[in-house]
């Protein structure tokens, strides 16, 4: 179709996969939304519920653990969970975008958006 045109053709070709790409992230995104992750601490008495994102979305706190004089270590209990799923999130979504530069044929390691 562009043949004649030498690197015009070449400009359509990347205009065409910089869409495609734009598309995969927009998808990417909102993948991320419904990607579920845990964070634990205190050996599993408090449970964080996070999107890939980092959005948190739940909070499961055994009961045991209540105790008036122990209010500082359930509050430490909690960040720690909240932490370590964040952390995860963080993780996840760095795994997504690998899987997508990778299928991309782009470099391994090349961070995007740019």
């Amino acid at each position: 179709m562009l043949k004649g045109l030498g690197g015009l053709g070449d400009m359509a070709k990347m205009m065409k996969q910089a869409q495609e790409m734009q598309g995969k992230m927009a998808q990417m995104q909102e993948d991320l939304d419904t990607i579920m992750v845990e964070g634990v601490s205190g050996a599993g008495l408090v449970k964080a519920t996070a999107t890939a994102k980092g959005e948190l979305k739940g909070l499961d706190i055994d009961p045991s653990i209540f105790n008036g004089d122990d209010k500082e270590v359930v509050e430490d209990l909690i960040l720690a969970a909240i932490k370590d799923a964040q952390s995860k999130a963080t993780e996840r979504a760095q795994e997504e975008m690998s899987k997508m530069t990778e299928a991309m044929g782009l470099p391994p390691g090349m961070n995007l958006p740019f």
